[in-house]
């Protein structure tokens, strides 16, 4: 009894777990004017539609390297400001280089020798793509220590492990807000007007200053955040590994210190034995990642399976969301003066739409806990992705609508009916995004703790079943969209299929009952002896 009071005196409290999940907000900030705005932008540039999708590999590439490595040295560094606090600075750090690069890629390539005029910017096309690398790289090297940071400070607490998690998915949802309101706007040249120059027209200016806005608020969350609450240093002496009860399941995240979290996270709380020392620290990375995937538990291979399904599905509507508004919704095309404007206009339009999606992200944020208590996560899960796979073939028949409207009334523009439907499409997805930036982080966080492992290193490992849907999405959507007419539906439509399959799956292979639903009697009595 006594410990257990020292365990609830000395934990972080709820409004220091707010103030560290507000990073989420600038993070997602930036990450919604890349989705809303960039995918526009570089065909601007004069990529073609079909491969523009190949920008985006930056990020999955990134991912798949960066946040593993992170995430292993993130748990195991000794620096005395904290393990996840200097990664999260230094992620910040390159973001603000990453977003100077990609705002003014357009200048640069001016002076560079590219000809304003012509079809194509090669250096500005070059020097954004260094960009938009060095960013995909920065927010991975900021997301999961974050993410980490988090399951640190909660600890064993499935509850607060759920809050945690359903705080960083609201402040992800009120960066959404702010970014997609941000992108929606197109006056932007008038309030910052140095971004406007002779290389860098109205959309390149409203982008730049979108950015530096961005940049900004970063900043600040990131500030709130690393000051919420202290970190207690890594001391390698004194790390201790998890009972030989529990060693079935450690090579899962070998590259934790083995000490718990700090004292101010878990109430002080440390490991029975004190005889193993760090043998695995004198290993390689690339083999530990190896083993931690060799070895990776059933449980955790279905909740990696579910994401991958999962964002399979999400990355083709979060690609070219904007783009399908512009494009099948209101019949525009960038490259075709007569009809960039109806393009732009679906732009903007689409960005309204993202800003409805994030406002139902937000409020769904909040209800996420209890529908999980009330009815299991992997069931919370799987509605989710069945309510996405009919999101997705709604946006084929809004797009056969307006296909209608436009041969009936050519040149007027896609119908009220066309486009409130589109809106309501934008809208209902906030639910289900809600659900995939939160349920499996808190799955992860809460089996890493049972099994005993590095948090920095299951986020990392939980990212690789995010960035590989991406780099088939980002590989294969253009091409694929260009052999069945050059629009955006097969693609929408197959992430239909990959959503509807993993809603199936989250129902019949997620582990029940699900770990948040552990009791505190049970969760003593599986720490006590060998998981099954």
């Amino acid at each position: 009894m006594e410990s257990h009071k020292v365990k609830k005196k000395n934990r972080v409290p709820i409004r220091a777990l707010i103030q560290v999940a507000s990073v989420a907000a600038g993070v997602q900030f930036g990450w919604a004017l890349q989705l809303s705005l960039l995918t526009p932008y570089v065909q601007e540039l004069g990529i073609p539609h079909a491969w523009a999708s190949f920008i985006w590999l930056c990020g999955p590439i990134s991912g798949m390297i960066v946040q593993p490595i992170v995430g292993h040295y993130s748990d195991s560094c000794t620096s005395s400001y904290g393990r996840r606090r200097p990664f999260i600075l230094s992620g910040a750090a390159l973001v603000v280089v990453a977003v100077l690069i990609i705002g003014y890629s357009a200048d640069l390539g001016y002076l560079l020798g590219d000809e304003l005029m012509g079809a194509t910017r090669p250096r500005a096309v070059l020097i954004f793509v260094f960009g938009f690398w060095v960013l995909d790289m920065a927010n991975n090297t900021l997301q999961g220590p974050c993410r980490a940071l988090l399951a640190d400070f909660t600890g064993k607490d499935q509850k607060r492990n759920r809050r945690a998690n359903a705080f960083f998915s609201l402040f992800m949802a009120l960066g959404n807000i702010l970014g997609f309101a941000t992108g929606a706007y197109d006056g932007w040249y008038k309030v910052f007007k140095f971004t406007h120059t002779k290389a860098c027209d109205i959309a390149c200016a409203n982008l730049k200053s979108a950015f530096l806005l961005g940049v900004t608020i970063l900043l600040i969350t990131t500030f709130l955040s690393v000051t919420a609450a202290s970190e207690i240093p890594f001391d390698p002496k004194n790390a201790v590994k998890r009972t030989a009860s529990k060693s079935v399941t450690q090579p899962l995240l070998t590259g934790k210190p083995a000490d718990e979290i700090s004292s101010s996270a878990a109430g002080g709380e440390s490991s029975d034995d004190d005889d193993d020392e760090d043998e695995h620290e004198s290993e390689a990375l690339f083999w530990e990642l190896m083993g931690a995937l060799r070895d990776l538990p059933r449980p955790m291979w279905c909740i990696l399976f579910v994401t991958a399904l999962t964002w399979i599905a999400w990355f083709p509507f979060l690609l070219f969301d904007t783009d399908w508004m512009g494009r099948e919704v209101y019949g525009g095309e960038p490259s075709d003066p007569i009809r960039s404007n109806f393009y732009y206009d679906g732009v903007h339009m689409g960005s309204l739409g993202l800003l409805l999606n994030s406002v139902v992200l937000g409020l769904s944020s909040l209800c996420i806990d209890f529908v999980c208590r009330k009815l299991g996560s992997s069931y919370v899960w799987g509605i989710a992705n069945v309510i996405m796979a009919a999101c997705f073939i709604g946006t084929g028949v809004v797009t056969r609508a307006a296909a209608q409207a436009a041969a009936l009334n050519p040149g007027a523009g896609p119908p009220d009916y066309v486009i409130y439907s589109a809106l309501v499409i934008f809208s209902i997805l906030g639910a289900p995004l809600a659900v995939t930036y939160s349920v499996p982080y808190s799955l992860t966080a809460t089996y890493t703790e049972k099994v005993g492992g590095g948090q920095g290193l299951s986020v990392g490992l939980l990212n690789l079943a995010i960035v590989a849907p991406q780099m088939v999405v980002s590989v294969g959507s253009g091409p694929w969209d260009e052999l069945f007419g050059g629009g955006n539906m097969p693609a929408f439509l197959f992430g239909a299929g990959a959503a509807f399959i993993g809603g199936i799956a989250a129902v019949l292979l997620l582990p029940r009952p699900p770990p948040d639903f552990t009791t505190r009697n049970s969760l003593r009595r599986t720490h006590s002896s060998p998981i099954p």
